[in-house]
């Protein structure tokens, strides 16, 4: 369709066009970590991000201060921002690193070096996805996680529970963060009943 055509309505709906920032909602609030040249560690908050294959995660980013890192390292780690997180998260996703180099440590955040890739994992972050990168083309980053780490604090019998991790997601529509956590359904086996 080009831009002089008309949008027919939908009947019983709102149009919004195609150029509307909830195409695919809700948004995960990841938390990309990385190294500066000096070693420095840097965080900042994407949305536009998810899973790309088994092993791997794929995040739409511009360049800046993250990139430049990512392609001094090769490496990221992955953290969900969580309800307990909210304020910390949004001022490393506000604040460039290009600009306030200190500021994870502003936040009052500390980091550990991850033992598996050349970046840090967030210790206030209880889920952490250290990966390697594919590949950082036109925008689109491309990981391979080569493991996932979780605190205690967020398992049951063993697994990570989202209820108790309590991660946040980014609702475009209103420029808000909510929070998931309860269980509505079973994968795999509510829709069961249609059979």
């Amino acid at each position: 369709m080009n831009t002089q055509e008309t949008l027919q309505e939908v009947a019983g709906r709102k149009n919004f066009g195609p150029n509307h920032a909830l195409m695919t909602t809700p948004q995960p609030c990841v938390m990309i970590a990385t190294w500066d040249k000096d070693h420095t560690p840097d965080v900042m908050m994407a949305a536009w991000a998810g899973q790309y294959d088994y092993k791997q995660i794929v995040v739409s980013m511009s360049k800046h201060k993250t990139t430049e890192n990512i392609e001094i390292t090769g490496a990221f780690t992955v953290s969900f921002a969580d309800v307990r997180t909210v304020a910390e998260s949004d001022y490393l996703g506000l604040v460039s690193g290009s600009k306030v180099p200190d500021k994870v440590a502003k936040v009052g955040f500390t980091v550990t070096p991850s033992p598996n890739v050349n970046a840090p994992i967030i210790n206030e972050y209880p889920l952490t996805l250290e990966c390697k990168v594919v590949s950082w083309k036109d925008g689109i980053l491309v990981g391979e996680v080569v493991n996932m780490s979780a605190d205690e604090s967020i398992l049951t019998d063993g697994k990570v529970d989202l209820g108790k991790l309590q991660p946040i997601v980014f609702d475009a529509a209103a420029n808000t963060y909510r929070a998931l956590g309860e269980v509505v359904g079973q994968a795999w086996g509510s829709g069961k009943k249609f059979e």
